[in-house]
């Protein structure tokens, strides 16, 4: 599968300066001319862009904006759609894959989906028809290809492909063909049919020599005329091919980066992202770092080309840099929507910032006055839960606070706030024999296949009255070590009450994703009770 991959940060490598190119074509890598105000410029910006789980980055540009997509694997919707007009602020935009509906086990029904579905895939735009595409393949069965005309949707399914494109990078041609780089360590292009419905030719076009390892990620460009496949060594290089015969090669192998020192401390090594130019002709480098207990989190770095062709990282002091000056572009038309702050669920519809564990049971929830959790599931065990649902942490430590409304529980419901990942804690309610507590409970666990080996202890609890108590939860998701979680309640709103111990997050990467705030709400006796949950915040220190 080509996944294995280990958190390392060691010295940079030393790069020169070179020459900018002039003229692109991935889709949107420089989509049509852009007239707008004047070119500004803050003085800097800081590594990382987006701290939050943004994995398997692809980033393109639109005229004056720019749009990101990224893993989510088993979460729903998945594959999010970031948007930015200035390559350092984004926003949640929408979801390119509005349902897992790739098999009962996305469902959480008779399997379950944990470390499957959306894996790194591709964002591109079509100018021709003014159209998305979204490309990606799930399982190692088939690929997937979804279309919109603009981002927050409505996206829907084009076609199915029974050729799995692993890794893919999809490309618009400068005459309008479209093409699918792919593959793990044997890398090959495909042709796909004018209406991109189909295939029509597949041929390999690299394969990886045994001293470089394995190289996967593809992201494919057409620049000055040359073709190049954008590829990651999993998870501390980053190389690229170049083409001068035309998309199906020959292609030639350049190393773009090795062991090159990361701007978080504790974090690994810059890899596996895109390249985009912006208004003004200059070139980016967004990758992702391995951060975990927290994630993969996007990062920035300008790019330079040599005289012939290829691409340069801009490094400081040897390393990818903590801070670089802000990219040149028009003034943003309009700030975007921070990732942190107050939700009140208001409006018909989830914001973007939420995502499922697998997809919901649509009858049981609801927003508009709050949000509506009704029980789904009756388990003991918050793995197979269903309408668990989910929000990125906020590095480098954050806080989540969320009232939560507990008058339609039932005797054997179990409703909370959880830190979640492959070992797992949360604070919440257990409502037993008509008593109502308030409990931190600990040792959710699974093992190295995704089953769960422990469904959680309660460590501590408190009597609660009345219906209605704030929990919150704050989480430190610094890379580097085992991290600590907290959890505490009120009854008054404002006084908190520390309950239970520490909770250590641990750094692994195996389970790909980084730990999550999530809200649920399970029944562990019958169906029939329900929570409500009037705010949600999400704050930083």
């Amino acid at each position: 599968m080509g996944r294995r991959r280990a958190l390392a940060a060691a010295t940079g490598l030393v790069a020169s300066a070179s020459l900018p190119l002039a003229g692109a074509s991935r889709s949107a890598a420089a989509s049509g001319s852009f007239r707008g105000p004047a070119l500004a410029s803050a003085a800097a910006y800081t590594n990382p862009v987006i701290w939050q789980d943004f994995a398997d980055i692809d980033v393109i540009r639109v005229e004056g904006t720019y749009y990101a997509s990224a893993s989510t694997m088993h979460y729903s919707p998945g594959a999010p759609v970031l948007r930015s007009y200035d390559l350092v602020n984004w926003e949640i935009a929408g979801h390119s894959v509005p349902v897992l509906d790739f098999g009962a086990k996305y469902d959480l029904n008779g399997g379950r989906g944990y470390v499957r579905g959306i894996w790194a895939s591709s964002l591109a735009y079509r100018p021709s028809n003014k159209t998305f595409y979204w490309l990606g393949q799930i399982d190692f069965s088939r690929t997937y290809l979804y279309t919109a005309t603009a981002v927050e949707g409505p996206w829907n399914r084009l076609t199915t492909i029974s050729t799995p494109y692993y890794d893919a990078g999809l490309l618009v041609d400068s005459d309008d063909t479209l093409y699918v780089a792919y593959g793990n360590t044997t890398i090959s292009v495909a042709q796909l049919s004018p209406d991109g419905r189909t295939q029509v030719r597949t041929q390999q076009v690299f394969s990886t020599p045994s001293s470089v390892g394995t190289l996967e990620g593809a992201r494919f460009y057409k620049i000055n005329g040359q073709y190049y496949i954008f590829l990651t060594r999993p998870a501390n290089g980053q190389y690229i091919l170049k083409s001068s015969s035309g998309p199906f090669g020959p292609y030639t192998l350049r190393q773009v980066l090795l062991d090159l020192r990361g701007p978080i401390p504790g974090g690994g090594v810059p890899h596996q992202g895109g390249l985009v130019r912006t208004q003004s002709g200059a070139w980016y480098y967004l990758a992702f770092v391995d951060a975990y207990p927290g994630g993969r989190v996007p990062a920035l770095a300008p790019v330079t080309w040599t005289a012939d062709g290829w691409p340069v990282v801009q490094l400081v002091n040897g390393a990818w840099g903590t801070s670089y000056p802000s990219p040149a572009v028009p003034t943003p038309p309009r700030q975007v929507t921070p990732m942190v702050g107050v939700d009140t669920f208001d409006g018909t519809t989830l914001k973007p910032r939420w995502e499922w564990n697998h997809n919901p049971d649509n009858t049981k929830w609801s927003v508009g006055n709050g949000l509506t959790l009704r029980t789904a599931t009756v388990t003991n065990d918050l793995y197979w839960a269903r309408n668990t649902l989910t929000h990125r942490i906020q590095g480098p430590a954050s806080v989540a606070t969320v009232d939560l409304d507990f008058s339609a529980m039932r005797d054997g419901d179990r409703a909370g706030l959880a830190l979640l990942r492959d070992s797992s804690a949360w604070i919440g309610v257990k409502r037993d024999g008509g008593v109502t507590r308030v409990v931190m409970v600990n040792g959710l666990t699974m093992d190295g296949n995704w089953n769960t080996t422990g469904t959680g202890t309660e460590v501590a609890s408190a009597a609660v009255s009345g219906n209605r108590v704030r929990l919150r939860a704050a989480a430190d998701i610094r890379p580097g070590s085992a991290r600590p979680g907290t959890f505490s309640y009120s009854t008054d709103g404002t006084t908190f009450i520390r309950l239970g111990p520490a909770f250590s997050m641990g750094n692994d990467w195996r389970f790909f994703m980084g730990y999550r705030f999530a809200l649920f709400n399970h029944a562990t006796q019958a169906l029939g009770g329900a929570v409500r949950v009037p705010r949600f915040e999400l704050s930083t220190p």
